[in-house]
């Protein structure tokens, strides 16, 4: 019997997230996967993003019944062997001797055939084993990331800055599917998407925003037409935070859906839109068609902006570690280290740098992240506010009022969005990703006596 062209699929992705440190929902989306029956890449998903989301805890279960450390296979045979047990301890519809019985295929498959027997007989162990569900106490540090299958030294952090039982509630985010969340860019898109079987829910932070129910958006006209478009809530809130001006630079600006969302906010405006890639330039380039304003894309590095005339709104939404979308970037989680936050510390501060020059006088700038660590936001703002005079903290629950009497924002608990005087949303705590953003102003230059 063939492999499944799914589980095909689920192995040669995770093989490239692990070999590549691709992302496996870019990968996903790719063309080379676009052949997959809408069946197969359901399945394909729940298995790479399952296998993602739950490794750690694999991997303890695949080692109490292999008589060899999971560090000592190969990684096909790993990989393999967690497929298979995913879909014993999660897919209840899916029989276990199907599981088995591709799994060892996929060894055959991967030139690995010497292993066949030592795969077949740790499945055997683990098909039958119980799989443990009771309910654990989950009251320290060690035991959220024994059995929410995170990183130790990630929930160390968040219980420090955020208490126990947050931290409790990011974890359990991150092991949910996230909702597919949209941004309406017309009235009309809504009626389009219901004739076309797409069922919407509302928005919980925002008025433009909606939920899909059901549905396939993405073969959707209106979605074709970019009429609509994917994107979290917390990114459009940020959007929504940059405000209106006739001249906005974007610093960071791939993959453009929140300068889409600030163009669509001021469809008179001459925009930059700044990204180092050139291939990324050329896709954001691509994305931003649909939009009425003027949009200039530049290929730069936003450390060093090659730009001389100053802006009215900046956005500097920086390159992060991703902490707070790890519902929909499990790897992350695997791949990041202690070390990462510090070097990425260090880039962010040179990007703010830059960014700030490019304000001008009364002029706003947006600094933001999905970043849940400290070192990333607060740390940041913080260190280039202390370097000068000329820029000040505007507190973010007054613009957060203002888009509350607006009607854009609908969140009953505006205060609940902010921490002090910044933005920051928390999954499992927010129902969306986990963003930080802080709004800085450059103060206007008093003239001399005399002069107007």
């Amino acid at each position: 019997m063939p492999i499944s062209p799914a589980r095909a699929a689920a192995f040669d992705i995770l093989l490239r997230v692990d070999r590549e440190s691709s992302y496996a929902a870019d990968l996903l989306h790719s063309a080379a996967y676009n052949r997959l029956s809408r069946a197969d890449h359901a399945l394909a998903t729940e298995l790479v993003m399952g296998v993602l989301r739950w490794r750690s805890l694999l991997d303890a279960n695949i080692s109490r019944q292999s008589a060899k450390p999971i560090s000592k296979l190969d990684l096909e045979i790993v990989i393999a062997l967690r497929i298979a047990l995913y879909q014993f301890r999660y897919l209840d519809r899916i029989p276990a001797r199907a599981a088995l019985h591709e799994s060892v295929e996929l060894v055959k498959r991967a030139r690995k055939r010497s292993a066949v027997p030592f795969v077949n007989a740790v499945l055997r162990k683990l098909a039958v084993e119980s799989p443990g569900r009771e309910e654990k106490e989950l009251d320290s540090p060690q035991t959220l990331a024994a059995n929410l299958a995170h990183p130790l030294w990630l929930i160390e952090r968040w219980a420090r800055a955020y208490g126990l039982a947050t931290a409790r509630k990011i974890c359990e985010h991150d092991q949910s599917v996230p909702h597919t969340t949209i941004r309406l860019r017309t009235p009309e898109a809504e009626k389009e998407l219901a004739a076309a079987g797409v069922t919407l829910f509302p928005g919980s932070l925002l008025s433009s925003a909606r939920r899909v129910y059901s549905g396939d958006i993405t073969k959707s006209e209106a979605f074709r037409r970019g009429r609509v478009v994917i994107q979290d809530e917390a990114s459009q809130l940020v959007a929504a935070l940059v405000g209106s001006g006739p001249r906005i630079l974007d610093c960071c600006a791939a993959p453009g859906g929140k300068t889409l969302a600030i163009a669509d906010h001021n469809p008179s405006a001459a925009i930059t839109a700044v990204e180092l890639h050139p291939h990324r330039a050329r896709l954001l380039t691509k994305s931003l068609t649909a939009s009425p304003a003027r949009i200039e894309t530049i290929v730069a590095d936003a450390r060093d902006l090659p730009i001389s005339t100053p802006f009215d709104r900046v956005l500097a939404d920086v390159p992060c570690s991703g902490t707070g979308t790890l519902a929909r970037n499990p790897e992350i989680k695997w791949r990041l280290t202690p070390e990462d936050l510090a070097d990425l510390h260090d880039r962010q501060l040179a990007i703010l740098r830059s960014a700030l020059a490019q304000v001008a006088p009364g002029g706003r700038l947006v600094y933001s992240t999905c970043s849940l660590e400290r070192e990333e936001n607060e740390e940041v703002v913080e260190r280039v506010l202390s370097e000068t005079q000329s820029f000040r903290l505007v507190d973010c629950n007054s613009e957060l009022n203002h888009l509350k009497k607006s009607g854009e924002l609908i969140w009953p608990d505006t205060a609940s969005l902010a921490s002090g005087p910044y933005l920051r949303t928390i999954p499992g705590v927010h129902p969306c990703d986990g963003f930080f953003a802080a709004i800085l102003e450059r103060k206007r230059i008093r003239g001399r006596v005399g002069q107007r």
